[in-house]
């Protein structure tokens, strides 16, 4: 399996998320389940059937976030070197040159992207365009709504 690219903070909520699925989840999903077992005919118990579908969704996610986790390249952007250019974990000021908007994106893992949050991920097409460029270019974006062109104000590393 390829490498992840993970920032610090990205790395850090998969962990969260795993221990909390280990140690809360997984620990209540049994309780219900022996609990469900209690009330008698599994046949036609909803309950039971639900928990065991709960199980079947955390185990899932533990099993594919160790995964991740075994396999993450943890990067931190405070320590990148990379002259100005927009690099993974990068910080970057652009202007959208058809309405004048500016708009800041840090490039981030597929895990942890989330658009209102301003973080993309690193395989989105706004991304990509932006990987290797520096303050200054002027990258072109097939977005769903047409191109749209971008102008690099600014990368920090931060």
């Amino acid at each position: 399996m390829a490498t992840i690219p993970l920032t610090v903070r990205g790395a850090e909520l998969l962990r969260s998320e795993l221990q909390r699925l280990k140690h809360v989840e997984r620990p209540q999903v049994i309780t219900a389940i022996a609990e469900a077992r209690a009330q008698g005919d599994l046949s036609e118990n909803a309950d039971y059937d639900a928990a065991k579908e709960r199980q079947g969704f955390i185990e899932g996610r533990i099993l594919e976030l160790e995964s991740k986790l075994s396999n993450a390249q943890v990067i931190d952007p405070k320590t990148v070197n990379a002259d100005g250019r927009v690099v993974f974990g990068s910080t970057v000021d652009l202007e959208e040159l058809e309405a004048g908007k500016a708009v800041t994106y840090q490039i981030v893992g597929e895990d942890e992207a989330n658009i209102s949050q301003g973080l993309i991920s690193v395989s989105s097409p706004i991304a990509r365009a932006l990987i290797g460029k520096s303050p200054g270019d002027v990258v072109t974006v097939q977005a769903p709504a047409g191109k749209r062109e971008y102008e690099i104000l600014d990368v920090r590393y931060v």
